[in-house]
C-alpha cells in the first residue's frame, strides 16, 4: 500500500521523565540496565535539563565542550564550523532547530528532545488524533473502525474490562488479524514517520540523554538506526491488549482526567534501550 506522506503538525508532551533528541537535517533501578547506560554513553560536562539548555548549548558552542562534542559527532570538524545558530521552532516535530555554517556548506539540523530519568521508563514518541494518523498512513476503513473501538471513539460492541472502550484482544478476530496485517505491511513507513517525519523538519539523528546518574549520560544516533533498531520485530498484539510494533508500543493515551484527550493514540519507547544497542 502506497501511504500518503502529508504529515500534520504532531503534539508534544513535554514529561517530567524528559527526553530523545532527535536531530534532523533539512538541507541537510536496576543495576544492570544503569551499568549499560554507564558502559554505553558519553558524559555532558555541564548537564542541561531541557530544550532551552540545549539550544543555549549549542549557541555557546565555541566554549561548550557538549556542544562540540555533539557537532563532532554529527559530523562536522570543529576547525571547519565558522557559525552555529540555534533556535525553538514551534510545533514541529524539532524542538531546537541548529544551523551550522562551515567553509563548504550550511545545514539546518532539527532537534526532537527528551530527556530519560529511568533506564526503564518509557517516552511517548507520537501522539495524535486517530484521523490524523488514518489520513497519514492512508488505514483502510475496516481497521479504522476497529481502532475507534479500542480508543473508546466508538462505544464498546459487547461488555469487557472497560464500560467505555475496548482493547484489542477483544476485538473480533478478523479485525485484530486486519489491525496486525496493516502494521506489518506498513511498517517500515509507520516507523520512519514517528521517528523522523519528512519534509524540512525531518529528523536525522537521535540523541538519548539520561539523567538519572549525577552526571548526564548521552548517546547520539542515526535516525535510521535508530528506527532500523526500533522497528526490528513483529507486529504483536499483547496480553494487555494494545499493539506492539518491533519495541514501539501503541496504546491509547488515557488518562487526562477523562477528557476527550485521552482517547487519542500513542506511540511510547524506552529510550535507554540504545544504550546496549551496538552503533551500526
Amino acid at each position: 500500500m502506497n501511504l500518503n506522506k502529508t504529515l500534520s503538525r504532531p503534539i508534544h508532551l513535554v514529561t517530567v521523565l524528559g527526553a530523545i533528541l532527535i536531530i534532523g537535517t533539512s538541507v541537510f533501578g536496576q543495576p544492570s540496565r544503569s551499568a549499560a547506560i554507564e558502559r554505553g554513553s558519553q558524559t555532558a560536562k555541564n548537564g542541561f535539563k531541557n530544550e532551552n539548555e540545549i539550544r543555549d548549548k549549542f549557541n555557546s558552542w565555541k566554549v561548550d565542550s557538549d556542544a562540540q562534542a555533539w557537532l563532532a559527532t554529527m559530523g562536522y570538524e570543529p576547525a571547519e564550523v565558522e557559525s552555529v545558530a540555534a533556535a525553538k521552532p514551534h510545533g514541529e516535530k524539532a524542538d531546537v532547530e541548529v544551523r551550522v555554517r562551515t567553509r563548504q556548506r550550511e545545514r539546518t539540523e532539527g532537534i526532537s528532545i527528551k530527556l530519560v530519568s529511568s533506564p526503564t521508563g518509557f517516552n511517548q514518541i507520537d501522539k495524535r488524533w486517530l484521523s490524523h494518523y488514518a489520513k497519514m498512513w492512508a488505514i483502510p476503513e475496516s481497521v479504522e473502525t476497529a481502532l475507534k473501538l479500542f480508543l473508546g471513539e466508538s462505544p464498546p460492541t459487547k461488555a469487557g474490562r472497560d464500560a467505555k472502550r475496548m482493547f484489542l484482544t477483544e476485538l473480533q478476530p478478523e479485525s485484530q488479524k486486519k489491525i496486525v496485517d496493516f502494521f506489518t505491511n506498513n511498517k517500515t513507513q509507520i516507523v520512519s514517520d514517528l521517528f523522523e517525519g519528512d519534509g524540512i523538519h525531518a529528523a536525522g539523528w537521535v540523541m538519548v540523554a539520561f539523567k538519572a546518574t549525577p552526571n548526564t549520560r548521552w548517546t547520539l544516533r542515526r535516525s535510521s538506526d535508530v528506527v532500523k533498531f526500533f522497528g526490528d520485530g513483529p507486529v504483536v498484539i499483547t496480553e494487555q491488549g494494545n499493539l506492539k510494533i518491533g519495541r514501539i508500543t501503541m496504546q491509547r493515551k488515557g488518562g487526562d482526567g477523562g477528557r476527550e484527550t485521552a482517547k487519542m493514540l500513542q506511540f511510547k519507547i524506552n529510550p535507554a534501550l540504545l544504550f546496549d544497542h551496538p552503533r551500526s
